[in-house]
């Protein structure tokens, strides 16, 4: 579903859907951080790194981190910038080189806002992503077209409630689909 007020999809949850056999995005929900006529990005929202964790980000940047913190997961938000660091957080959104997602969504890299998330000053929501997902001009809309994707806009409960694990089958539900029936090949009714 194409957001009406902005005509872009920006906001929204992109949905892998099963017969998207890309490695780098099957079975994934991708949170649409911007969209517009220059392509589109976004972060992965339930595929965690496995082989470095967020102690270890704090860790390299030398930066203090509360132990809290730092045995939070560490997500691996997509194949574009995968040395990079993104930070998908809940309000207080303005951060040195956040950018508005929803209303109570912003995105950004700042070393400034990592500082403040990991001395507990930061957002209460939050999870950070090495790297991030992203199309050129035209490219998520005709992946779209085909069928790789759903779409649906993006819930603060999926995001920081849910198990990782689940979020993929909670946001398919939240479209009303039963998971289950989805398959693999695509098509055009």
């Amino acid at each position: 579903m194409q957001n009406s007020l902005s005509g872009t999809f920006q906001g929204q949850f992109l949905i892998a859907m099963p017969s998207l056999l890309d490695p780098n995005f099957n079975h994934t929900v991708t949170c649409l951080g911007a969209h517009n006529d220059q392509g589109a990005m976004g972060v992965i929202i339930n595929r965690l790194h496995h082989d470095i964790h967020l102690r270890d980000v704090f860790a390299e940047l030398k930066l203090a981190c509360r132990d809290e913190i730092a045995d939070l997961p560490l997500y691996s938000g997509g194949p574009v910038h995968s040395n990079e660091i993104f930070i998908l957080h809940g309000p207080p959104l303005k951060w040195q080189g956040s950018f508005d997602v929803s209303p109570q969504l912003a995105l950004s890299n700042s070393i400034d806002l990592l500082a403040a998330i990991g001395e507990g000053r930061g957002p209460r929501d939050f999870l950070v992503t090495l790297g991030c997902a992203g199309w050129g001009p035209g490219q998520l809309e005709a992946e779209i077209r085909q069928n790789a994707w759903l779409t649906c806009p993006v819930s603060e409960d999926i995001l920081f409630e849910m198990p990782v694990a689940d979020r993929w089958e909670a946001a398919v539900k939240r479209l009303g689909i039963d998971p289950a029936l989805l398959s693999a090949k695509a098509g055009n009714a």
